[in-house]
Protein backbone atom coordinates (compact mmCIF):
# COMPACT_ATOMS: atom_id res chain seq x y z
CA UNK A 1 0.00 0.00 0.00
CA UNK A 2 1.11 3.53 -0.60
CA UNK A 3 2.82 5.40 1.90
CA UNK A 4 0.10 7.95 2.33
CA UNK A 5 -3.46 6.85 3.77
CA UNK A 6 -6.15 5.97 0.86
CA UNK A 7 -9.19 7.57 0.70
CA UNK A 8 -12.50 6.65 -0.15
CA UNK A 9 -16.11 7.75 -0.02
CA UNK A 10 -19.73 6.98 -0.71
CA UNK A 11 -21.46 9.73 -2.40
CA UNK A 12 -25.48 10.45 -3.07
CA UNK A 13 -27.83 13.19 -2.64
CA UNK A 14 -28.56 13.54 0.53
CA UNK A 15 -25.86 11.39 2.15
CA UNK A 16 -26.52 11.91 5.50
CA UNK A 17 -28.21 9.16 6.14
CA UNK A 18 -25.66 6.65 4.69
CA UNK A 19 -24.35 3.57 7.36
CA UNK A 20 -21.62 3.36 4.84
CA UNK A 21 -18.74 5.35 6.50
CA UNK A 22 -19.65 3.00 9.62
CA UNK A 23 -19.18 0.15 8.28
CA UNK A 24 -16.05 1.09 5.91
CA UNK A 25 -14.56 2.66 9.62
CA UNK A 26 -15.35 -0.27 11.71
CA UNK A 27 -13.39 -2.54 8.46
CA UNK A 28 -10.86 -0.05 8.67
CA UNK A 29 -10.23 -0.31 12.59
CA UNK A 30 -10.58 -4.06 12.43
CA UNK A 31 -7.50 -4.01 9.89
CA UNK A 32 -5.47 -1.68 11.06
CA UNK A 33 -5.83 0.48 8.07
CA UNK A 34 -4.39 3.86 7.85
CA UNK A 35 -7.29 5.09 5.49
CA UNK A 36 -10.47 7.32 5.37
CA UNK A 37 -13.96 6.82 3.90
CA UNK A 38 -16.44 10.04 4.03
CA UNK A 39 -19.64 10.87 3.33
CA UNK A 40 -19.88 13.52 0.58
CA UNK A 41 -23.12 15.50 -0.40
CA UNK A 42 -23.29 16.02 -4.32
CA UNK A 43 -25.89 17.82 -6.42
CA UNK A 44 -27.04 16.37 -9.51
CA UNK A 45 -25.42 19.08 -11.35
CA UNK A 46 -22.05 18.93 -9.77
CA UNK A 47 -21.95 15.41 -10.21
CA UNK A 48 -19.85 15.06 -13.63
CA UNK A 49 -17.22 17.69 -12.41
CA UNK A 50 -16.69 15.79 -8.64
CA UNK A 51 -15.93 12.55 -10.71
CA UNK A 52 -13.39 14.20 -13.08
CA UNK A 53 -11.49 15.63 -9.76
CA UNK A 54 -11.58 11.82 -8.05
CA UNK A 55 -7.79 11.31 -8.95
CA UNK A 56 -6.36 14.98 -8.51
CA UNK A 57 -8.40 15.18 -5.18
CA UNK A 58 -6.37 12.17 -3.69
CA UNK A 59 -9.61 9.61 -4.08
CA UNK A 60 -8.99 5.85 -5.03
CA UNK A 61 -12.68 5.48 -5.59
CA UNK A 62 -16.04 4.91 -3.75
CA UNK A 63 -19.68 4.25 -4.04
CA UNK A 64 -22.57 5.80 -5.28
CA UNK A 65 -26.12 5.98 -4.15
CA UNK A 66 -29.45 7.54 -4.98
CA UNK A 67 -29.57 9.83 -7.42
CA UNK A 68 -26.65 9.50 -9.10
CA UNK A 69 -25.71 5.48 -10.10
CA UNK A 70 -27.35 6.22 -13.46
CA UNK A 71 -24.64 9.70 -14.34
CA UNK A 72 -21.75 7.20 -12.61
CA UNK A 73 -22.42 4.43 -15.39
CA UNK A 74 -22.22 6.92 -18.14
CA UNK A 75 -19.63 8.84 -17.22
CA UNK A 76 -17.00 5.18 -16.19
CA UNK A 77 -14.70 4.46 -18.76
CA UNK A 78 -14.87 0.78 -18.08
CA UNK A 79 -17.49 -1.32 -16.82
CA UNK A 80 -17.62 -4.63 -15.56
CA UNK A 81 -20.58 -6.95 -16.94
CA UNK A 82 -22.98 -6.51 -13.29
CA UNK A 83 -22.90 -2.55 -14.51
CA UNK A 84 -23.76 -3.39 -17.74
CA UNK A 85 -26.41 -5.83 -17.24
CA UNK A 86 -28.05 -3.75 -14.46
CA UNK A 87 -27.42 -0.33 -16.25
CA UNK A 88 -26.59 1.66 -12.84
CA UNK A 89 -23.11 1.85 -11.09
CA UNK A 90 -22.47 1.94 -7.18
CA UNK A 91 -18.73 1.55 -7.00
CA UNK A 92 -15.97 3.42 -8.31
CA UNK A 93 -12.19 2.56 -8.35
CA UNK A 94 -8.87 3.36 -10.86
CA UNK A 95 -6.87 0.65 -12.89
CA UNK A 96 -4.91 1.83 -15.48
CA UNK A 97 -5.33 4.94 -15.14
CA UNK A 98 -8.97 4.98 -15.80
CA UNK A 99 -12.02 4.84 -14.15
CA UNK A 100 -13.63 1.76 -13.12
CA UNK A 101 -17.01 1.14 -12.76
CA UNK A 102 -19.35 -2.33 -11.45
CA UNK A 103 -22.72 -2.66 -9.36
CA UNK A 104 -22.26 -5.15 -5.94
CA UNK A 105 -25.91 -4.56 -5.04
CA UNK A 106 -26.45 -8.26 -7.05
CA UNK A 107 -23.20 -9.69 -5.11
CA UNK A 108 -24.72 -8.11 -2.07
CA UNK A 109 -28.46 -9.39 -2.46
CA UNK A 110 -27.11 -12.93 -3.30
CA UNK A 111 -24.58 -12.75 -0.55
CA UNK A 112 -27.15 -12.10 1.77
CA UNK A 113 -29.55 -15.53 1.02
CA UNK A 114 -26.42 -17.27 0.94
CA UNK A 115 -25.65 -16.67 4.30
CA UNK A 116 -29.36 -16.67 6.34
CA UNK A 117 -31.14 -18.92 3.50
CA UNK A 118 -28.56 -21.93 2.34
CA UNK A 119 -30.03 -23.70 -0.41
CA UNK A 120 -32.40 -20.49 -1.54
CA UNK A 121 -31.01 -21.15 -5.43
CA UNK A 122 -33.10 -24.35 -5.45
CA UNK A 123 -36.57 -22.39 -4.46
CA UNK A 124 -38.00 -22.98 -8.12
CA UNK A 125 -40.25 -19.69 -9.17
CA UNK A 126 -39.07 -16.38 -7.81
CA UNK A 127 -41.66 -13.48 -7.94
CA UNK A 128 -39.51 -9.79 -7.69
CA UNK A 129 -42.15 -7.33 -6.73
CA UNK A 130 -41.10 -3.84 -8.10
CA UNK A 131 -39.20 -2.86 -11.44
CA UNK A 132 -36.88 0.24 -10.56
CA UNK A 133 -33.45 0.53 -10.28
CA UNK A 134 -33.18 -1.82 -7.11
CA UNK A 135 -35.14 -5.40 -8.78
CA UNK A 136 -32.38 -4.88 -11.83
CA UNK A 137 -29.69 -6.17 -9.62
CA UNK A 138 -32.02 -8.49 -8.21
CA UNK A 139 -32.88 -10.49 -10.88
CA UNK A 140 -29.58 -9.54 -12.60
CA UNK A 141 -28.54 -11.75 -9.24
CA UNK A 142 -31.29 -14.42 -9.85
CA UNK A 143 -30.33 -15.08 -13.45
CA UNK A 144 -26.50 -14.87 -12.40
CA UNK A 145 -27.59 -18.32 -9.97
CA UNK A 146 -29.45 -20.15 -11.96
CA UNK A 147 -33.23 -19.13 -12.11
CA UNK A 148 -35.42 -19.57 -14.97
CA UNK A 149 -38.56 -18.79 -14.14
CA UNK A 150 -38.30 -15.02 -12.76
CA UNK A 151 -41.62 -12.84 -12.74
CA UNK A 152 -41.75 -9.51 -12.37
CA UNK A 153 -45.06 -7.63 -10.64
CA UNK A 154 -45.45 -3.99 -10.70
CA UNK A 155 -48.37 -1.50 -11.35
CA UNK A 156 -47.27 -0.17 -13.91
CA UNK A 157 -47.03 -3.46 -16.32
CA UNK A 158 -45.11 -1.39 -18.85
CA UNK A 159 -42.00 -0.90 -16.48
CA UNK A 160 -41.99 -4.53 -15.91
CA UNK A 161 -42.11 -5.38 -19.63
CA UNK A 162 -39.21 -3.48 -20.26
CA UNK A 163 -37.41 -5.06 -17.51
CA UNK A 164 -38.17 -8.35 -19.00
CA UNK A 165 -37.01 -7.29 -21.86
CA UNK A 166 -33.91 -6.84 -20.72
CA UNK A 167 -33.07 -10.03 -19.47
CA UNK A 168 -34.50 -11.87 -21.68
CA UNK A 169 -35.56 -15.50 -21.55
CA UNK A 170 -37.22 -16.43 -18.07
CA UNK A 171 -38.00 -13.43 -17.41
CA UNK A 172 -41.84 -12.04 -17.44
CA UNK A 173 -43.86 -9.10 -16.32
CA UNK A 174 -47.06 -8.95 -14.87
CA UNK A 175 -49.86 -6.71 -13.31
CA UNK A 176 -50.21 -6.29 -9.69
CA UNK A 177 -53.60 -8.04 -9.39
CA UNK A 178 -51.43 -11.08 -10.98
CA UNK A 179 -49.54 -11.58 -7.51
CA UNK A 180 -51.47 -14.15 -5.72
CA UNK A 181 -51.96 -16.15 -8.40
CA UNK A 182 -48.22 -16.25 -9.30
CA UNK A 183 -47.29 -16.20 -5.43
CA UNK A 184 -48.98 -19.92 -6.00
CA UNK A 185 -45.79 -22.30 -6.80
CA UNK A 186 -43.03 -19.87 -6.50
CA UNK A 187 -40.22 -20.58 -3.97
CA UNK A 188 -38.67 -16.90 -3.45
CA UNK A 189 -40.95 -13.55 -2.82
CA UNK A 190 -38.50 -10.35 -2.91
CA UNK A 191 -39.92 -7.02 -2.72
CA UNK A 192 -38.10 -4.60 -3.96
CA UNK A 193 -40.55 -1.79 -3.79
CA UNK A 194 -40.79 1.21 -0.71
CA UNK A 195 -44.05 -0.42 0.93
CA UNK A 196 -43.55 -1.23 4.43
CA UNK A 197 -39.90 1.28 4.76
CA UNK A 198 -40.43 3.76 7.25
CA UNK A 199 -43.79 2.57 9.49
CA UNK A 200 -45.56 2.09 5.76
CA UNK A 201 -48.03 -0.32 7.06
CA UNK A 202 -48.78 -1.66 3.49
CA UNK A 203 -47.73 -5.02 2.28
CA UNK A 204 -46.79 -5.66 -1.18
CA UNK A 205 -48.34 -9.21 -1.21
CA UNK A 206 -49.72 -11.24 0.69
CA UNK A 207 -47.42 -14.31 1.31
CA UNK A 208 -50.37 -16.85 2.23
CA UNK A 209 -50.43 -17.55 -1.22
CA UNK A 210 -46.96 -19.03 -1.06
CA UNK A 211 -45.94 -22.55 -0.54
CA UNK A 212 -44.77 -23.56 2.63
CA UNK A 213 -41.58 -24.09 1.65
CA UNK A 214 -41.05 -20.28 0.00
CA UNK A 215 -38.55 -18.30 1.09
CA UNK A 216 -38.81 -13.89 1.57
CA UNK A 217 -36.94 -11.43 1.56
CA UNK A 218 -37.24 -7.78 1.47
CA UNK A 219 -34.56 -5.49 0.50
CA UNK A 220 -35.29 -3.18 2.85
CA UNK A 221 -33.91 -2.62 6.06
CA UNK A 222 -35.50 0.05 8.07
CA UNK A 223 -37.64 -1.37 9.86
CA UNK A 224 -35.43 -4.54 9.89
CA UNK A 225 -38.82 -6.88 9.95
CA UNK A 226 -40.83 -4.89 7.37
CA UNK A 227 -44.88 -5.94 7.64
CA UNK A 228 -43.96 -8.40 4.41
CA UNK A 229 -41.75 -10.12 6.74
CA UNK A 230 -43.68 -9.69 9.63
CA UNK A 231 -46.66 -11.76 7.99
CA UNK A 232 -44.47 -14.18 6.06
CA UNK A 233 -43.42 -15.54 9.56
CA UNK A 234 -46.29 -15.89 11.22
CA UNK A 235 -47.57 -17.92 8.05
CA UNK A 236 -43.94 -20.20 9.28
CA UNK A 237 -41.96 -19.55 5.72
CA UNK A 238 -38.30 -18.56 6.10
CA UNK A 239 -37.75 -14.93 6.19
CA UNK A 240 -34.64 -13.08 5.49
CA UNK A 241 -34.29 -8.89 6.27
CA UNK A 242 -32.70 -6.19 4.07
CA UNK A 243 -29.55 -5.15 6.52
CA UNK A 244 -27.40 -8.58 4.99
CA UNK A 245 -27.71 -6.89 1.39
CA UNK A 246 -26.47 -3.55 2.47
CA UNK A 247 -23.43 -5.10 4.25
CA UNK A 248 -22.39 -7.83 1.72
CA UNK A 249 -22.93 -5.29 -0.86
CA UNK A 250 -19.65 -3.08 0.29
CA UNK A 251 -17.30 -5.82 0.53
CA UNK A 252 -15.78 -5.93 -2.97
CA UNK A 253 -15.74 -2.13 -3.09
CA UNK A 254 -13.18 -2.02 0.31
CA UNK A 255 -10.86 -4.74 -0.97
CA UNK A 256 -10.72 -2.55 -4.47
CA UNK A 257 -9.47 0.55 -2.49
CA UNK A 258 -8.08 -0.79 0.86
CA UNK A 259 -6.26 -3.96 -0.18
CA UNK A 260 -8.24 -6.40 1.85
CA UNK A 261 -11.59 -8.62 1.47
CA UNK A 262 -13.63 -7.46 4.98
CA UNK A 263 -15.84 -10.07 6.18
CA UNK A 264 -19.75 -9.51 7.07
CA UNK A 265 -19.32 -10.31 10.80
CA UNK A 266 -21.94 -10.34 13.73
CA UNK A 267 -20.15 -7.96 15.31
CA UNK A 268 -20.17 -5.49 11.89
CA UNK A 269 -24.23 -6.54 11.88
CA UNK A 270 -24.70 -5.15 15.87
CA UNK A 271 -23.24 -2.23 15.30
CA UNK A 272 -25.47 -1.22 12.21
CA UNK A 273 -28.54 -2.63 14.08
CA UNK A 274 -27.50 -0.56 16.73
CA UNK A 275 -26.73 2.55 14.47
CA UNK A 276 -30.57 1.56 13.30
CA UNK A 277 -32.39 2.15 16.49
CA UNK A 278 -31.00 5.46 17.42
CA UNK A 279 -32.00 6.90 14.28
Amino acid sequence: MADRAVKAFVCGHPIAHSRSPKIHGFWLKKHGIAGFYDAIDMAPENFEAFLGGLAENGLAGGNITIPHKEAAYRFADRRDAAAEEIGAVNTLWFEDGQLCATNTDAHGFAANLDEYAPGWTKAGAAVVLGAGGASRAVIFALKQRGFTDIRIVNRTVARAAELADRFGEGVSAHPSDAVSELLSDAGLLVNTTALGMHGNAEIPADPSHLPDHAIVTDIVYVPLETPLLAAARMRGLKTVDGLGMLLHQAVPGFERWFGVRPEVTPELRSLIVSDLGAK
